[in-house]
């Protein structure tokens, strides 16, 4: 009869008797500790790819650490979000640190379990890309792990904020449609977004609504949930429902991509802005014109930050991006 159990996993002491060195050798290798020679290095390195052997995370954070960098992602098909783990990846580049990737669940507090789900595994530092946690939970979870925030403008001392320049972004989109000759323009936004909220989508809802009411222009939100579908939907009802808007703000380019659709399934002749400038903004099928933010760059920037706080920086740095406004053909001047 042929024994059905797996093969036991390798351990520790496997490695070693392999390699031909102590168990405190292996170890020492696997903390990347100081005096391990190359030659030893290489011995338990080769030693540890035979035996497949791989630590438990468990017995890594007990020693310290982990080597993995956790990034809440509140949106897996938004592709802003491929543009920071793109970045966040290229930095880690040459470490022994590697991210996991949490997708966050849906609802009012969204990203705070897969924040502790994160912190359950033990991370040696956590990037949260703009959940709806509130700052308390947040400080409390930075007092154990070291956090950076994205996207949102905190002002907490308790941990790092690599943000974008929503307010001028979205002064940079409303100018841009001004100066094409447009004065009744729609906000394309997510549900029951508030305006003094400290997240990005508010922030740019909140310089939409100011500057229209700066120059005496009337304000007309639609609202959608988060996606290309439900933008979509939300844009064809204000189609049906008549709107005068000539032309479209959308709070990010997934929003922006589903105006679109609706527009050229209706037949209608809006102009359309995004913001965050993903690589299919610049498809010439599409043309989207959209305010570019970095995101490579800060994702890079927040891996930064989390190593400089594993490394025992304590003070608290909270860093803004410039963005870009990138001109394309999606945006015209209205039809007389």
């Amino acid at each position: 009869m042929t024994d059905a159990r797996p093969p036991r996993r390798a351990t520790i002491e496997d490695v070693a008797a392999r390699a031909g060195v102590s168990r405190a050798a292996v170890s020492k290798v696997l903390r990347d500790a100081y005096g391990v020679s190359d030659a030893m290095r290489a011995r338990v390195t080769a030693a540890m790819t035979e035996l497949n052997y791989r630590p438990s995370i468990a017995a890594r954070g007990m020693r310290g650490r982990t080597y993995t960098i956790g990034i809440e992602l509140p949106d897996l098909s938004n592709q802003f979000f491929t543009r920071i783990v793109r970045g966040a990846t290229r930095a880690l580049e040459g470490t022994p640190y590697q991210l996991i990737l949490a997708p966050a669940e849906t609802g009012t507090r969204y990203g705070f379990r897969a924040l502790e789900a994160l912190v359950d595994r033990q991370v040696d530092g956590l990037i949260a890309v703009s959940p709806r946690v509130e700052e308390s939970a947040l400080e409390r979870i930075a007092a154990s792990v070291p956090l950076v925030m994205f996207g949102r403008l905190d002002t907490s001392d308790r941990y790092d904020v690599v943000a974008g320049d929503d307010l001028g972004g979205a002064r940079l989109a409303m100018q841009h449609l001004f100066g094409l000759g447009h004065t009744r323009i729609a906000h394309l936004t997510l549900m029951e977004e508030d305006p003094s909220s400290p997240f990005p989508h508010s922030g740019r809802l909140r310089e939409y609504l100011a500057e229209m009411t700066a120059r005496g222009y009337e304000a007309e939100v639609w609202n959608a949930e988060d996606g290309q579908d439900p933008a979509y939907e939300a844009t064809r009802r204000a189609i049906e429902a008549g709107t005068r808007a000539t032309a479209v703000f959308a709070a990010h380019d997934e929003l922006a991509f589903g105006a679109m659709r609706a527009i050229a399934d209706a037949g209608a002749d809006l102009s359309v802005i995004g913001y965050d400038d993903v690589a299919l903004a610049s498809h010439p099928a599409l043309g989207l014109t959209s305010v570019d933010q970095p995101g490579e760059r800060m994702g890079a920037r927040a891996v930064e930050l989390i190593l400089e706080r594993i490394a025992g920086r304590t003070a608290a740095v909270h860093e803004i991006f410039e963005v870009e406004l990138k001109p394309r053909t999606s945006t015209r001047a209205p039809k007389a």
